[in-house]
């Protein structure tokens, strides 16, 4: 049931869009994605992991899926996001940065904390891209609890 066909789990979680009866493989991972989480909302889980939900997305359904990320961690839900998208690790609580390369030149965390900490510190490409997307100002400073105190 999607928004388009009098539900409201597809606008949840930004892919009102969809009609019922559209076939899975024209859907891009990250709206699979999106669909599985539209469904799981209603279950008990208290951790989401998400791998690049924004995949095929436009900017303004990007919001949405940030604006659903913020009500599940408001929520009390904890929210693991997996993406490359500037979007999303501007509006970040925290960081895990892998690196320094790809492939065989990365795994390992060249960076961890607040996404303006990274920013500041332009120390990884990571750092340096993301610097430039918010040109001084798009990184929100919303309290995140350090992971591993408490």
């Amino acid at each position: 049931m999607l928004a388009g066909e009098g539900g409201a789990a597809g606008d949840e979680v930004g892919l009102g869009y969809l009609t019922l009866g559209q076939p899975l493989t024209t859907l891009s991972g990250g709206e699979r994605q999106r669909l599985k989480l539209a469904t799981q909302m209603a279950e008990k889980g208290r951790i989401y992991l998400l791998d690049e939900p924004t995949t095929g997305l436009h900017l303004a359904d990007v919001e949405h899926l940030l604006g659903l990320l913020d009500r599940l961690v408001d929520s009390g839900k904890s929210v693991i996001v997996i993406s490359h998208h500037q979007a999303v690790m501007a509006h970040a609580d925290w960081i895990v940065d892998l690196g320094p390369g790809a492939g065989h030149e990365g795994g390992r965390i060249v960076f961890e904390g607040r996404p303006a900490d990274l920013v500041a510190a332009r120390s990884t490409l990571t750092g340096e891209h993301l610097a430039a997307y918010v040109g001084g100002g798009a990184i929100r400073n919303r309290e995140a609890p350090v992971p591993g105190r408490g």
